[in-house]
């Protein structure tokens, strides 16, 4: 499996849908079939959906899904951290680990700890991007849970991504829980189960 070619996919279709996005499906899963069998298989209930439905529909759930629920955020830091000082300090480490690998984030108008971004960084630099996916595992499985009790055609993408991290993915959030040393030190940010070959590079920014 080419991992560089399921994290750039994966930084794609996490990030907002616009026309770009949208109109690049087509050689997603073209690239994911021939360097990523399995992962095209994770992938494929979203390009599907895509194909499918209006461009203004997957805009507005994606807004929906990720933008007005702190359950499925895609900022990997605000699980682990949420909203303390501390967070601050993880942003600015994640901006230098980025500028050492030679990797430009000025303009995407994104925070660091994006889930598109650090992908668009594990593509670039895939040694250390993987440890940075890897230090993040509990973030990313408890947003793959989370979309999954959603029924989103988006759990697939973020499950493709944990599945090229060692070890096995928690089956549930208890589980996952378990494998993050603790939780947001500030507030539960979502964890209660009752709250709420290279594809040419696209803009990460959100709009």
């Amino acid at each position: 499996m080419n991992v560089r070619v399921v994290y750039q996919a994966a930084s794609l279709c996490l990030s907002y849908p616009d026309d770009g996005v949208l109109g690049s499906s087509a050689l997603i899963g073209q690239a994911l079939s021939e360097a990523a069998p399995r992962a095209a298989a994770s992938f494929a209930p979203l390009l599907e959906w895509w194909e499918k439905t209006p461009a203004s529909e997957v805009q507005t759930v994606y807004v929906d899904t990720f933008d007005m629920s702190r359950r499925h955020a895609l900022y990997l830091s605000y699980w682990t951290d949420g909203d303390t000082r501390r967070r601050g300090a993880v942003l600015a480490d994640l901006k230098r680990r980025y500028r050492e690998a030679g990797l430009t984030i000025d303009g995407t108008g994104e925070l660091p700890d994006f889930l598109p971004l650090v992908l668009e960084f594990a593509r670039h630099a895939p040694g250390e991007g993987a440890a940075l996916l890897q230090e993040y595992r509990p973030s990313l499985e408890l947003i793959r849970l989370a979309l999954a009790e959603r029924g989103s055609p988006y759990a697939g993408v973020v499950a493709a991504v944990c599945d090229t991290l060692p070890g096995r993915s928690p089956a549930d959030r208890q589980q996952a829980m378990a494998m993050a040393a603790a939780g947001p030190p500030r507030e539960s940010v979502g964890l209660d189960a009752h709250d709420p070959r290279l594809l040419p590079l696209e803009p990460v920014g959100r709009r």
